[in-house]
């Protein structure tokens, strides 16, 4: 089968593997539609350490069951499924308590950081543990069923800082991929007024198309005046809850200031392993500093939202191509070509 194999770091290839054979507890499905991830793009470079290669990348699927092994009964060949990304054991304590995303055995398709290796999605087919595929409808596009990984993390990272109508502003710090599905998210769970912050005004349009009411060009100033936007009482000097979805110290240092006194800052983004903290300010306006890793159990959830038109990330899609222009569309995101913020692969 074809596949897109990293060969060496920031290279790409076009190869020829065997087709895979799924396990007794696995399926084999045939790959409609894989997202470029900003973790792939970043990750093939050599930069963050978990796309050691030789290694197939991809984690945002969709695509048609072709094979199943002997333990699977509720899945068939010919099914449409997409994919969560995580691959969880389903049995350790985290699992059992519905934090698969915690799993002590947790695994992640198309990574590769040394202690193991699991190829993903940029192939003609995969085999994935069948606990990790959903059943979608048929009403639903492969590119849309895609990018509902990026929602599900997006909808997790809106669960942990407890959106809903009664968050009175949230700002949203990053417009890339995860940014975005965070803004279409909150918008989803009744957050009335969203602000979005990034550096490209193409991000920032497609925010507001999303349901963000107010955007900020990312700077120096830009948490302050966020602050100043998402202010609502005399009470407040900030929006009640911030989302980092860009992982760098500029980032998260404007997501901090953009919080009022006693909120909650999500922090998604994970390009930097350090960063620096402006401690007191943490300390002395008792922000909540929230990790937020991958989803748990939010696939229905966001399967439900598409199929329902309340959440439509189809919009951002820059491009849809065939899996053999893969390695031109790596180098081009790489470089961060203006007016690009997501690419679809098609094997």
């Amino acid at each position: 089968m074809k596949a897109l194999l990293l060969t060496a770091p920031g290279t790409l290839a076009v190869a020829d593997i065997d087709v895979p054979t799924p396990g007794p507890d696995e399926i084999r499905i045939r790959v409609a539609a894989c997202g470029i991830c900003g973790s792939d793009v970043h990750g093939f470079t050599g930069a963050t350490g978990r796309r050691i290669p030789p290694l197939v990348m991809g984690h945002e699927a969709a695509g048609v069951v072709d094979a199943v092994g002997g333990n699977v009964r509720d899945l068939a060949a010919g099914d449409r499924v997409a994919l969560d990304s995580t691959v969880f054991c389903g049995a350790c304590e985290h699992c059992l308590a519905d934090r698969e995303n915690l799993c002590t055995h947790r695994e992640v398709l198309g990574v590769s950081c040394g202690a193991y290796r699991r190829h993903g999605c940029f192939a003609e087919y995969a085999v994935v543990p069948r606990r990790i595929a959903h059943r979608i409808p048929d009403s639903m596009s492969f590119v849309s069923a895609a990018l509902l990984e990026p929602l599900t993390i997006a909808l997790h990272a809106a669960h942990l800082g407890e959106a809903g109508p009664a968050v009175r502003s949230a700002v949203v710090v990053g417009a890339g991929t995860i940014g975005l599905a965070v803004v279409a998210a909150l918008a989803a769970k009744g957050v009335q007024r969203i602000a979005a912050i990034d550096l490209d005004a193409d991000r920032l349009a497609a925010a507001r198309r999303l349901g963000a009411v107010e955007t900020f060009a990312a700077g120096p100033e830009a948490g302050a005046a966020a602050a100043a936007w998402g202010t609502s009482s005399p009470d407040t000097d900030g929006a009640d809850l911030v989302i980092e979805a860009v992982g760098a110290t500029p980032a998260v240092q404007t997501a901090v200031a953009a919080a009022t006194r006693g909120s909650t800052v999500v922090l998604v983004g994970n390009v930097s392993p350090m960063i620096e903290l402006p401690l007191q300010a943490v300390v002395t306006r008792q922000l909540r500093l929230q990790g937020s890793c991958a989803s748990a159990g939010c696939y229905p959830e966001a399967i439900r939202l598409v199929a329902s038109g309340r959440v439509d990330l189809s919009g951002f899609v820059s491009r849809v191509a065939p899996l053999t222009e893969g390695p031109a569309w790596f180098d081009r995101l790489h470089h961060r070509e203006p007016g690009l913020v997501k690419v679809v692969l098609e094997p």
